[in-house]
C-alpha cells in the first residue's frame, strides 16, 4: 500500500570538486573532519587541514585534470536519485536527493530543500555499503547536526549499511561475468579494490573489513569465482590496510599471472578512485608488468541495483 507521508530520501555521499576553484576548499572541508583524521589539537585542525590542501591541490587538479577538469561523483549520484525516485513513485510522494559531505549539496541545503517541499519524514540512505565510522558515520553525524539545529525537524530513518543486499550483489555478480567474458578460455585474477582506510580504525572496531567480507562471501557465492581484497587510496604516514591494490598487481605479475579483471567493490559510481585509479593508473601498471587488466563498470544507475535501493528505503519505512 503506498505511503501516504510524503518522503525525503538523501542519498550521502563522499561529494567533489565540480571544477578547479573547488579543488582546494573541497580539500579543506576534507581534512578538516576530525572523524575522518586527526590532525593534531582539535583547535589547530582547521590551519593545519588549510596548509595540506594547498599542498595537495595541484597533485589532486592534476588527476581531476586527467578526466576533464572536476569530479563526476555528484551527476552520477544525481542520476541515482532520479532513477530511485521513479522507482519509488509507485509507492507514494518521494523526493530522492544527493546529500554530500565535503562539498555541495551540504546536508543543511538538502534538508533545508525538503522542508521547504513539505517533507513529514526522511530517510538517510549512505551510497557507502559497508559501514566505517569516517564515511558512513562522519555523513551521518553531520546529518544529525544539521537536523538538531533544525526548527522541527522531521524523524530520520537511517539506513546504516547493507553489504549483502541481494540486488547490490546480483548486480556486482553480473559485473563480474561480463568482465570474466573479456577473456574467453583464459585464466583471470579478480582483485576486489576496496578503498582503504587507516588501520587504527579497524583496531578500534570498525566493522568495515568484516562487512567487505560479507560482500565478497555473497558475491562469490553467486558466481562461484573467488578473488583477492586489496585496498586503494592511501594517503598519508598513517598505517593503512593492505594490501594495496598496487602492490597486490605486482605480486600477480611475480606469480606469473596474465590477466587481471579489477572489481571497485566499496564504490558504486564513477568518480576519480575509479576512473584515474583504477582505468588509468593501475591499467597502466599491469601493462607494464605484461599483463592485460580489465576493470568492471561501476553499477552508477544500473537498474537492479537501483531497485535494491529502493527495497532498502522501503523496508526503513515500514
Amino acid at each position: 500500500m503506498p505511503t501516504a507521508k510524503k518522503i525525503g530520501v538523501l542519498l550521502l555521499n563522499l561529494g567533489g570538486p565540480q571544477r578547479a576553484d573547488d579543488i582546494k576548499p573541497f580539500l579543506i572541508n576534507l581534512f578538516s573532519d576530525r572523524q575522518l583524521i586527526r590532525l593534531g589539537p582539535a583547535l589547530l585542525q582547521p590551519l593545519v587541514a588549510r596548509i595540506i590542501a594547498h599542498r595537495r591541490a595541484p597533485k589532486s587538479a592534476a588527476n581531476y585534470a586527467r578526466i576533464g577538469g572536476g569530479s563526476p561523483i555528484l551527476q552520477r549520484t544525481r542520476e541515482q536519485a532520479l532513477a530511485l525516485e521513479k522507482q519509488l513513485a509507485r509507492h507514494g510522494d518521494f523526493l530522492v536527493r544527493p546529500c554530500m559531505r565535503y562539498w555541495h549539496p551540504f546536508a543543511h541545503e538538502v534538508v533545508t530543500e525538503l522542508l521547504a517541499s513539505g517533507v513529514e519524514q526522511c530517510v538517510a540512505l549512505p551510497l557507502y555499503p559497508h559501514y566505517s565510522i569516517a564515511t558512513s558515520g562522519s555523513s551521518l553525524a553531520d546529518l544529525q547536526r544539521c537536523l538538531d539545529k533544525t526548527h522541527s525537524p522531521p524523524p530520520c530513518t537511517i539506513i546504516r549499511s547493507w553489504p549483502e543486499q541481494p540486488d547490490y550483489i546480483a548486480a556486482l555478480a553480473e559485473r563480474v561475468r561480463e568482465g570474466l567474458a573479456l577473456f574467453p578460455g583464459e585464466e583471470v585474477r579478480l582483485l576486489y579494490s576496496a578503498h582503504s582506510l587507516p588501520q587504527r580504525f579497524i583496531d578500534n572496531g570498525d566493522p568495515y573489513v568484516e562487512e567487505l567480507e560479507k560482500t565478497i562471501a555473497a558475491l562469490e557465492q553467486q558466481t562461484g569465482k573467488t578473488g583477492t581484497l586489496c585496498y586503494q587510496s592511501r594517503s598519508g604516514p598513517v598505517a593503512w590496510l593492505g594490501p594495496s591494490t598496487p602492490e597486490t598487481i605486482e605480486r600477480c605479475a611475480a606469480e606469473g599471472a596474465r590477466n587481471l579483471l579489477i572489481l571497485p567493490l566499496s564504490f558504486v559510481s564513477d568518480h576519480v578512485e575509479t576512473l584515474v585509479e583504477i582505468d588509468m593508473d593501475y591499467k597502466q601498471l599491469a601493462q607494464k608488468l605484461g599483463m592485460r587488466c580489465a576493470s568492471t563498470k561501476a553499477l552508477n544507475h544500473d537498474p537492479q541495483f537501483i531497485q535494491g535501493l529502493a527495497k532498502l528505503v522501503l523496508a526503513a519505512i515500514k
